[in-house]
């Protein structure tokens, strides 16, 4: 189980327990971190904690570019080629089960942090239930994440015969975000 949010603030105490760590965590993540905390019980879990650095802007210009291309190429609206490629870059995603009368106010509350935020339903083998599948949208991605986005976007791009950056220049922009 993992959970990966943006803060931005922090405050501690320490007492005889250890150190405690209380983030402002932004809102949209309300109910990803509720779900997460319910979840944890008394297993020991792993934070990593370090500065948000924003993504480039030109890897960012670069993949509305190609989107809009794309979009040119195949008349699949920009908007939807984003949703599609979010579903397949994987590293970004996790599943919840929920009740299914949760399920219609999770997925509407998720859809409403921006256009990748993305959510598909599955079957739960628990009586009662769904699984939810939570996407996160690129707004929240790291290096890694980008990178593979930027990877696919510029492969579906080659597939329709669109031109791309070179490989070099590629790796000079994905560079931007480290």
């Amino acid at each position: 189980m993992s959970l990966q949010v943006e803060f931005t603030g922090a405050k501690w105490f320490e007492d005889a327990e250890g150190i405690h760590l209380t983030l402002a965590v932004k809102p949209n993540y309300r109910s990803a971190v509720k779900e997460f905390c319910l979840k944890m019980r008394e297993k020991v879990h792993t934070a990593v904690l370090k500065e948000y650095r924003p993504r480039s802007l030109d890897a960012n210009a670069y993949f509305w570019v190609l989107c809009d291309q794309l979009a040119e190429k195949t008349r699949i609206s920009k908007d939807q080629i984003y949703r599609n490629l979010i579903r397949e870059i994987g590293g970004n995603s996790e599943t919840v089960c929920v009740q299914n009368k949760a399920v219609d106010k999770l997925c509407e509350g998720w859809g409403h942090s921006g256009l990748g935020w993305l959510t598909d339903t599955s079957e739960s083998k628990i009586e009662g239930c769904t699984n939810v599948t939570l996407y996160y949208g690129s707004s929240s991605y790291d290096a890694a994440q980008m990178s593979r986005l930027i990877d696919l976007t510029v492969q579906e791009c080659r597939e329709q015969g669109i031109e791309t950056m070179t490989p070099e220049e590629l790796s000079r922009l994905k560079e931007e975000w480290k």
